[in-house]
């Protein structure tokens, strides 16, 4: 095998617990809005909309990262990157779910070679 085709194993390891985390997001938040009373559902709301701008560019991240690892482009891979520490600052109650993701998406953006 080419060294050159082999899929930068960082990146495709944020790119699968990124679009775990997604899913088990939609999950989550489709049955919390939909379940409750009227102010258990205006509070899951409320928490929903502080979410959402998280879940919005985690989800970019996650494109930037595919992108960046089966393109093998450097600025896709640090998009992604830098998107999934953006996640990480609107809303850092949640840190634990992108870091991971964050730290691999700089070290697989390290490892594509420059073209």
């Amino acid at each position: 095998m080419n060294p050159e085709k082999k899929m930068n194993k960082c990146l495709l390891i944020a790119l699968l617990l990124g679009v775990a985390y997604i899913i088990y997001s939609f999950v989550y938040w489709s049955g919390a809005v939909g379940s409750g009373t009227d102010a258990e559902q205006l509070g899951a709301g409320i928490a929903a909309a502080l979410v959402m701008p998280h879940l919005i560019v985690t989800a970019l991240a996650v494109i930037f990262n595919a992108l960046g690892l089966f393109l093998r482009k450097r600025g896709f891979a640090l998009t992604g990157a830098i998107l999934y520490t953006v996640a990480i600052v609107l809303f850092p109650a949640y840190f634990m779910f992108v870091i991971l993701q964050m730290i691999l998406s700089y070290i697989g953006f390290a490892g594509l070679k420059k073209k």
